[in-house]
């Protein structure tokens, strides 16, 4: 996916944001808006109980009798966590949800590349537990199938999903699969420095047309059902049920 010529306009023109806060580690390329042991002087702060003594300005403190510390700026490599659903429903819409999950994945894989991250990319399958992949996931997103049968709610439910905390969290999923939004919401939020949810649908998915008598069939675990889908079933349809 790196030669999509969509995904590299995009890489090309645009640039991820970062969390106010850091969001991980002091080892890497990127100046945060942390404070840290980086050589670049940010600001005095009021000494508080705790704070390491080796910043107290002494010298501040020899002309003011105030205990103030120096605040520096922090290096940081942000690390972003990819989750993409990877199950049957993403394959409706003839392809395109499945190629739109690829091109975002490379997307925001290569933007946090581009600012000295190193991005984990996971894909949301029926291994148990998953298996993260590295930057080069971004090469096996075209072989990747997608035929998982479990859904996210399950997996965390296995705690199968291997997240790691203070992680840029993106989410990329059709979220057509049983489950309470803020319920979910909350524990792939849980831990991260920033959540990014990103719903993927056809157009008949996002508003469904009336369709009178039909045998409903999930995609997935390949129950059936008889239902008929009028203006009642449609009133009470959700994209994330």
């Amino acid at each position: 996916m790196r030669n999509d010529p969509e995904v590299r306009q995009v890489v090309n023109t645009y640039a991820l944001g970062l969390p106010r806060m850091p969001t991980a580690g002091r080892s890497g390329e990127l100046l945060g808006r942390g404070t840290g042991s980086s050589l670049e002087f940010q600001e005095y702060r009021e000494y508080l109980p705790g704070d390491d003594i080796r910043h107290v300005d002494w010298a501040a403190y020899a002309r003011s009798d105030a205990l103030v510390v120096r605040m520096y700026r922090e290096e940081i490599s942000p690390r972003t966590e990819i989750l993409f659903d990877v199950s049957r429903s993403m394959t409706t819409g003839e392809g395109a949800k499945t190629h739109l999950t690829r091109q975002l994945t490379a997307v925001f894989a290569q933007l946090c590349g581009r600012i000295g991250g190193r991005p984990t990319l996971i894909a949301l399958n029926d291994d148990r537990p998953l298996v993260p992949w590295g930057p080069e996931g971004v090469d096996r997103l075209e072989s990747q199938p997608f035929d998982a049968v479990g859904n996210l709610a399950e997996l965390l439910d296995a705690h199968a999903v291997p997240l790691k905390p203070q992680a840029v969290r993106i989410v990329i999923s059709d979220f057509l699969f049983p489950h309470d939004p803020g319920s979910l919401i909350r524990r792939l939020a849980s831990g991260a420095s920033a959540l990014w949810v990103i719903q993927l649908l056809t157009a008949w998915e996002a508003d469904p047309t009336e369709l009178g008598g039909r045998r409903l069939v999930d995609i997935e675990g390949g129950r059936s059902e008889e239902r008929r889908v009028g203006k009642e079933c449609r009133s009470r349809w959700s994209p994330y049920h």
